[in-house]
């Protein structure tokens, strides 16, 4: 008689990005989320290699599921069932920034208490490891809950994870913070097309380098990354994208804090350009870049080609006192406008990060910065974000250390809520200055000045009056910041955050249902209002002859005339540059 075949053993891993509260106690989801999880698709893919090479034995099933809650609802009895099922498994919440270990801890809870293992890592595990001599509160809580914490990369480590699970022995902390690994050649970051499809525009994510050379203190960044550049090959990068485009997804977000520092920029490039030119691949690109990032010769150009349509330029300020308390030394003023005037001769859309709460900030300085941006510098978008103390960062252990007050519910550190005191601004003033700024910025009069700018360049009009009705209307109408909104927001009743009262269901549902048909309403109004100002650009027959200061060429003897310039401590710093620029010329000759 033939001898039965042995079945099968199945191990689980659930993968699990946690999206965090809103203000009212509600997970922020989305029936279509706006930003891609880079962290989702790494692990993804490595998990994706350790089942294909069978880790935990010949005979072991390596069952693999991954949810995103900004745009699948997390029901810890369901995650449960997924795990008991398969007689074997564990839960790994992934990539968890600060603001989500509250709402990652909360998904734990019943998993523990029925017995599933359960890990995490991410940010905040890593930045505070990294950062502070004791650990942090809510990473000593997940200890005590049984939790596992991961600290650094999971590139050549998740196989021990792995295994220690499945053999029931696994560690209370995994600790790599301190042994970056390499990333050259290793597996695929990937997400399943079924799950990108629940992103606007169907967009995926994959890192192409980790690791920042500067030193801003406000940073996570180089905390756990590492200021040393390590990079994807780019064979690597070509064969994400292709990769990809065999899942038929051709929209990309370059998750790197900073790709003008990657030193292959230029091979991945030209990778990216002869699949658009040669192989008539439709892929585009959102990248992030440092605003000095078109002294690099043909990178911006190559940038164009290669399909990046959005550039995320981290500005910070334009205040130098400003940018030189933060430790961001690398941003000089005097570049802006040559890097951004090379972006839009490049027609890419450019969005700009500009930090509100600077020691020296003042609702009045902040006003005048704002209204010197729109008048001197040809930016399309800006999102404004609070100073924050990011635990694993700099000034959050500056701040540790010296034992001043700050936000203790970690849900706040969103960069959209303030988590410390300003030395001039009251908490009331700092907010309702933060609030002024978004509305100071996207006027219509603004809006209308720079969709004028994109028809006479020749970027895109329509897709930058999409963005700016989303910046706008996620602050003034979704109560969210842009980077975490999403279209159709959803909320569930009894997924409230713990502590807060549960709403009984005739109360609940009609002001949800209200509160969503409102929203669409206002959304509709805001972004007709401002297609109003599109058609009338788009009928104006001399809409491709306007012009306005921004797109001036740069000229030297603009650092005398121009407001930017003229305060006093942007006159100390452009006095300083011209003197470093004549002892350079002096030295080379």
């Amino acid at each position: 008689m033939e001898t039965a075949r042995k079945q099968s053993k199945k191990f689980c891993l659930v993968l699990i990005k946690p999206s965090h509260y809103d203000d009212e106690g509600y997970v922020i989801q989305w029936y279509r989320s706006a930003i891609p999880s880079n962290s989702m698709a790494v692990i993804y893919g490595l998990a994706l290699e350790c089942a294909e090479q069978k880790v935990l034995g010949p005979d072991v099933e390596l069952e693999i599921h991954a949810f995103d809650e900004t745009n699948t609802r997390i029901r810890p009895a369901y995650i449960a069932s997924l795990v008991e099922s398969a007689g074997s498994g564990m839960v790994m919440l992934v990539g968890v920034q600060s603001n989500q270990f509250p709402r990652a801890l909360d998904i734990a809870a019943p998993l523990r208490r029925r017995g599933i293992m359960v890990a995490i890592g991410g940010f905040h595990v890593s930045g505070t490891i990294a950062m502070l001599a004791e650990r942090e509160a809510s990473v000593l809580k997940a200890q005590n809950m049984g939790i596992s914490l991961f600290a650094g990369e999971a590139e050549g480590r998740l196989a021990r994870v792995l295994c220690d699970a499945a053999s029931g022995q696994l560690a209370p902390l995994y600790s790599y913070i301190n042994d970056l690994p390499g990333i050259g050649g290793v597996a695929t970051p990937l997400m399943p097309a079924e799950r990108v499809y629940l992103t606007l525009g169907a967009t995926t994510s994959f890192d192409a380098g980790r690791g920042c050379p500067y030193q801003c203190s406000f940073c996570t960044v180089i905390n756990v990354q590492g200021r040393k550049s390590r990079r994807r090959t780019p064979d690597d990068i070509e064969h994400i994208v292709r990769a990809n485009l065999a899942q038929g997804l051709h929209s990309f977000l370059i998750a790197d804090d900073n790709f003008s520092r990657n030193k292959d920029w230029e091979a991945i490039l030209d990778r990216l350009i002869h699949l658009r030119e040669v192989e008539k691949q439709k892929i585009s690109f959102t990248i992030q870049v440092d605003a000095m990032c078109h002294k690099l010769p043909n990178f911006i150009t190559k940038c164009a080609r290669a399909g990046v349509k959005r550039a995320f330029i981290g500005l910070e300020n334009i205040n130098p006192d400003n940018l030189l308390s933060a430790k961001k030394q690398q941003n000089n003023i005097t570049e802006y406008r040559k890097m951004l005037l090379a972006w839009k001769r490049s027609k890419v859309i450019t969005y700009c990060g500009y930090i509100i709460g600077f020691p020296a900030d003042t609702p009045e300085t902040i006003m005048r910065d704002i209204r010197i941006i729109q008048k001197e510098l040809p930016i399309d978008l800006v999102e404004f974000f609070y100073l924050t103390p990011l635990p694993g960062s700099e000034d959050h252990r500056r701040l540790h250390e010296t034992g001043v007050a700050m936000e203790a519910d970690l849900n706040m550190y969103d960069l959209n809520h303030i988590t410390t005191a300003h030395p001039l601004m009251s908490k009331e003033v700092w907010e309702k200055t933060y609030i002024r700024a978004w509305d100071a910025y996207y006027t219509p009069e603004h809006v209308e000045t720079v969709l004028r700018r994109a028809k006479a360049t020749g970027s895109s009009p329509g897709k930058t009056l999409f963005y700016m009705s989303w910046f706008k209307g996620c602050i003034s109408i979704e109560k969210v910041h842009p980077i975490e909104g999403g279209f159709l927001r959803l909320k569930y009743r009894q997924d409230r955050r713990p502590g807060l009262p549960l709403e009984p269901a005739v109360l609940f549902y009609p002001k949800y249902f209200a509160g969503m048909l409102w929203k669409q309403i206002r959304w509709v109004a805001l972004y007709m209002r401002l297609r109003m100002i599109y058609m009338k650009i788009k009928r104006d027959p001399n809409r491709r002859n306007y012009t306005d200061s921004t797109l001036e060429p740069v000229i030297d003897s603009e650092v005398e005339t121009r407001e930017m310039f003229q305060s006093e401590g942007a006159q100390a710093y452009v006095t300083q540059s011209q003197q470093n620029d004549m002892e350079r010329r002096g030295e080379a000759g």
